[in-house]
């Protein structure tokens, strides 16, 4: 039981858990206990000294600021103007709170503020739903176009758009890379003869890829009813990022054994047979490490991308929040930047996952 578990953790990525496990049974508890805490108590002692880092830091941008607005207000209006500033940002007043770093309080209280928006946002569309359900049904039963919510998206559907931009793009880049890979793998001739195309278009901004994607798309689609910010969205994604799994596919595909290859023509494999069978498998933990670093990528531009594109996702959130200028907009930005850099995390896990069990490796 013991073995398994450990097993487990291990293979999803949380082998710092071992010690731990081998404590819970009583085994070594000198050696184990000293190394979980390093494995476990350091870790934590560094979330420790970051926020107070950070608490700290926060507290100086602050001070400098307020200074800054004080000798202003009295240098413009006088002294009682300059000490009436000086009360207001002593009381805390959000009116008058510098706008500068928030402090981990902040930000803490602007996530509470963000899942009760949420919650009252998502409670509005349901009463939507139920409200129109009768008329949408009668009008679909019609023919007509049904009646939609068109309410601001809360801080989580935004969330869940970016997941699904972030998604769609990773597979168009999957479905494009993939193959030409394979193909460009297999042929010396083409890898050369297109490479040079690789090397030109790789390093490409993803605000070039959105201007591109958005000229071809705005033309093709302009009598049909579709979301274009998303299409845009996705497809600049995939392009952005696909370069990775590209090159990665082409050089595992080029670096199958070639006693691989002998036992297939001994055997007589067809095409299709030999790729399926001998080089997909041969190739695959370079595949995935491509493919790790494609949805990397795809999650780090995504956000550029929706900000220009006007897709209602967590680029757009940022942006909107960056030229609200409200007192806690900063705190809500901060919130963002967590739950983007939490999100990418989590997914460079599960693709880890995926690549063990696909590719046998530890």
């Amino acid at each position: 039981m013991k073995t398994k578990l450990i097993k487990t953790v291990k293979f999803m990525g949380l082998g710092y858990l071992e010690p731990l496990i081998r404590l819970s049974t009583g085994e070594e508890v000198k050696k184990n206990s000293k190394e979980a805490f390093k494995r476990i108590l350091f870790p934590l002692l560094s979330v420790v000294v970051f926020i107070l880092l950070w608490q700290s830091f926060s507290n100086y941008l602050n001070n400098v600021e307020s200074t800054i607005k004080i000798e202003k207000a009295l240098k413009d209006q006088g002294p009682e103007a300059a000490k009436k500033l000086e009360d207001c940002i002593a009381s805390g007043d959000l009116s008058c709170r510098p706008n500068s770093l928030p402090s981990p309080a902040m930000v803490a209280t602007a996530l509470g503020k963000l899942w009760e928006d949420h919650k009252i946002m998502d409670a509005k569309k349901q009463d939507f739903v139920d409200k129109y359900e009768t008329i949408n049904k009668e009008r679909a039963a019609n023919g007509e176009i049904e009646i939609v919510y068109t309410g601001r998206p809360s801080f989580v559907d935004q969330i869940k758009t970016s997941l699904k931009t972030v998604f769609a793009g990773f597979l168009l880049s999957i479905i494009i890379a993939v193959p030409l890979g394979i193909v460009l793998g297999l042929s010396t001739t083409l890898r050369t003869s297109f490479n040079w195309i690789i090397q030109i278009l790789k390093p490409v901004s993803p605000v070039v890829w959105l201007l591109l994607v958005s000229m071809i798309v705005k033309t093709m689609l302009t009598n049909v009813d579709v979301e274009k910010s998303f299409v845009i969205s996705f497809i600049s994604v995939g392009l952005c990022s696909m370069w990775a799994t590209l090159v990665n596919t082409s050089v595992g595909v080029s670096s199958v054994d070639k006693d691989f290859m002998n036992v297939a023509k001994v055997l007589q494999l067809g095409t299709f047979q030999k790729i399926f069978k001998i080089i997909l498998p041969s190739s695959f933990p370079m595949i995935f490490t491509g493919l790790r670093i494609t949805l990397s990528v795809a999650w780090m531009v995504l956000i550029a991308i929706e900000l220009l594109a006007q897709s209602p996702g967590l680029g757009s959130f940022v942006w909107e929040e960056f030229q609200n200028g409200s007192s806690d907009s900063n705190s809500k930005i901060i919130v963002a930047m967590f739950v983007i850099g939490i999100i990418g995390f989590m997914l460079d896990r599960i693709m880890m996952i995926f690549q063990k069990l696909l590719t046998f490796t530890d």
